[in-house]
């Protein structure tokens, strides 16, 4: 034995002597650094690469520029060999932009998973041999909330050089440098002229975006009725529609300066669809759009506002306003990347050449507009008005629903149920609106009419898209396994089988479980409280509830007591009492 013991110490010893203490894996808390070799061995005189790969957690980063990184803790990798190899400059990839609540500005960071090449050259005198190479990491890795210097180490790679090397299979491909450049380092390289230039073709680019679909019809419209009028007139009209386009841009520069000046932060377009209740807002209000589009609902202003009769009054011009900037609304969000370069080289300039950048954006829009509107001949060629242009308005309005779907689906599982049963009665509101009464209907009649539906949409606006109360009962996802557990430590379980599709699981949940007596006996008594999903045919719960359970359908919710073998089934949505008294049955731990 005392043989064996030494034979075991000499090999340990030799292979931490042959290893040196090096690794190829780096792995702490928040991150983990690997290195890999673009070929198995390489030739004497040629090229290639080692990709260093981090895999950093959720909401942690690392800075991408030393100029912009507090105290220059930027990322760097610094390879050191006694290899025949040269290194040359490592190759980051593209970084995206983040905000510091802390330091207030605006930063250039990498996160999640991402890789750093580094190229090297073989020396064309090398030997064959096999060599290591030291790669130090440095660079603080933060989160919303703190920063870390950790010592990572030294990653080792070995580089195998043999004169016979084929090189044909490559473990990777290295980007060039210009490919891992973003479009903020384009803007920050040329300057002035050229932030001007990207933010005026943005703006062009809008008007071909899928966002502006809805207004095209009304947009053509009113371009086919303006070229009936005298020449001054429509180009009066067409400026005005542009000033509307140029009036939201303003207001976007406008909020740009408030948030410097008074809060210290920046207008970080594209965040507001991050928020569920704008998406879903957006969402129905494509939904009203839709109908709009239909002929289900149409809004009609007296003639002494809208102009109808064309006297001259300039009454029409409130109209183009108010199009000019509903078009705007609706376009930007598709302008997402070319907008968000934009906006970050305006808000990192002085006030008055960020406004001016914005602003320019909402020209870009609106000078399509202005030159067709500025020459009658152009507005002859539009096709005369008919039936055509009804159709392609009921047709837009199937493009708007479908764009309402996938805002319905893009909300979190509960929101985005409520939000579709909120969208059917937005629907019948606005048909109320509509279809009940007609333009000749008695004052007092479309009075009652549109105060009902209104109302309606106001009430069913508490009623579904009021912010979810936090459940009482602490669910668990449905876990067999889990439960099998539960049941051999004698601890009470109870399954709630319950579907998306299912209304009445929804009804249990609001007359059963929300109730406080409720949840804490649950609690009271350690019940295992799972929530069994039974939405689809192949779900777990779904299986078990057929198979193990021997049950047809949902809602239904089971008791397994400790000691009984037989389950017990309370199915309805009026078990309450009956539950309670079960559970009270229970001995407490």
């Amino acid at each position: 034995m005392l043989r064996l013991c030494f034979l075991c110490a000499v090999i340990l010893w030799v292979a931490g002597n042959e290893c040196g203490g090096q690794i190829s894996q780096i792995s702490i808390d928040v991150v983990t650094i690997s290195v890999e070799n673009q070929y198995e061995s390489v030739s004497p005189g040629s090229t290639s690469a080692l990709a260093v790969k981090f895999a950093a957690k959720e909401n942690w980063h690392f800075y991408a520029s030393g100029e912009t990184a507090p105290g220059g803790m930027n990322l760097k990798l610094i390879p050191s060999t006694h290899a025949p190899v040269e290194f040359g400059e490592p190759i980051f990839p593209s970084y995206h932009s983040y905000y510091d609540k802390a330091l207030k500005q605006e930063l250039q960071v990498f996160s999640g998973q991402f890789s750093v090449f580094l190229p090297f050259t073989v020396s064309e005198t090398a030997a064959e041999g096999t060599f290591n190479v030291e790669i130090a990491v440095e660079g603080a890795v933060c989160s919303d909330i703190e920063c870390r210097m950790p010592d990572y180490g030294k990653l080792v790679a070995q580089i195998k050089i043999d004169s016979g090397a084929a090189m044909a299979s490559p473990g990777f491909t290295v980007p060039t440098p210009s490919q891992t450049h973003s479009v903020a380092d384009d803007v920050q390289k040329y300057g002035l002229w050229f932030a001007l230039g990207l933010a005026f073709v943005a703006g062009l680019a809008l008007n071909i975006m899928p966002c502006v679909w809805p207004v095209l019809p009304i947009i053509v419209m009113r371009i086919v009725q303006q070229a009936k009028e005298n020449k001054a007139k429509s180009f009066a009209m067409g400026l005005t529609f542009c000033s509307g386009i140029v009036l939201f841009f303003a207001c976007l520069a406008g909020l740009n300066i408030v948030l410097q000046v008074f809060y210290g932060t920046v207008l970080q377009w594209g965040d507001q669809f991050r928020s569920p209740a704008f998406v879903a807002a957006m969402a129905l209000f494509l939904v009203g759009l839709a109908l709009f589009m239909f002929g289900v609902f149409g809004i009609t202003v007296p003639s002494s506002i809208s102009g109808k009769s064309g006297s001259g009054s300039g009454s029409g011009y409130s109209g183009a306003l108010g199009m000019g900037f509903l078009a705007a609304i609706l376009s930007t969000p598709c302008g997402f990347g070319i907008l968000a370069a934009a906006f970050l080289w305006a808000q990192a300039q002085p006030l008055v050449l960020s406004t001016i950048a914005i602003l320019t954006i909402g020209i870009g829009m609106a000078v399509p507009y202005a030159v067709l509107t500025s020459m009658p001949a152009l507005l002859q060629r539009i096709p005369k008005p008919g039936k055509w242009m009804e159709l392609f308005k009921q047709a837009i309005g199937f493009v708007l629903l479908a764009i309402a779907v996938k805002l319905f689906a893009a909300l979190p599982g509960t929101m985005r149920a409520n939000a579709i049963y909120y969208a059917v009665l937005l629907s019948f509101c606005l048909w109320m609106w509509g279809g009940w009464v007609s333009y000749d209907s008695r004052l007092s009649r479309k009075m009652i009419v549109r105060v009902l539906a209104a109302g309606l949409a106001v009430a069913g606006g508490f009623v579904f898209l009021s912010a979810p109360k936090k459940s009482l009962v602490d669910w668990q996802d449905y876990k067999a396994g889990v439960i099998e557990t539960a049941r051999r430590a004698d601890r009470p379980v109870l399954i709630k089988f319950t579907a998306d599709w299912c209304f009445t699981c929804q009804v249990v949940d609001k007359t059963i479980y929300s109730k406080s007596e409720i949840a804490e006996l649950l609690k009271q008594k350690n019940v295992l409280a799972v929530k069994a999903d039974t939405t689809a045919r192949d779900y777990p719960a779904t299986i078990a509830l057929k198979n193990t359970y021997h049950e047809p359908s949902v809602p239904v919710t089971v008791l397994l007591l400790p000691g009984e073998n037989q389950p017990i089934k309370l199915r309805g949505i009026t078990f309450a009492d009956e539950l309670k008294e079960q559970l009270q049955k229970i001995e407490s731990p």
